[in-house]
């Protein structure tokens, strides 16, 4: 008896411990992905194909950036890439500038 209770509790450790068990939070970033990706659309009038995030940089104490790449595609078939650059108070999270740059996909 002392042997299957030993079993079952091994057996409930290795589930509670498992990365299946605990709820997965959305990164630090995503938030700012959706704003450049939702940006992106408007300006480009175009379908995002892909995404990748590229990192965060601290340029200041109250002014952070996360970069994207983003490949487009046009409404006329033409994909090219367009890196995203947002801009933030990471104290705040207000935003603060939104800068575009193509790039080949």
């Amino acid at each position: 008896m002392k042997k299957i209770w030993t079993v079952a509790l091994l057996t409930l450790a290795l589930v509670l411990s498992s990365p299946l068990s605990r709820s997965s939070a959305a990164p630090d970033y995503a938030r700012w992905g959706t704003i450049a990706v939702k940006e992106t659309q408007q300006k480009y009038n175009a379908e995002i194909i892909d995404y990748k995030h590229i990192g965060r940089t601290q340029i200041k104490p109250k002014l952070a950036e996360e970069k994207f790449k983003l490949v487009v595609r046009s409404k006329a078939g033409r994909e090219f890439g367009v890196v995203v650059m947002v801009r933030f108070n990471p104290s705040t999270n207000k935003l603060q500038t939104i800068q575009f740059l193509e790039t080949k996909a």
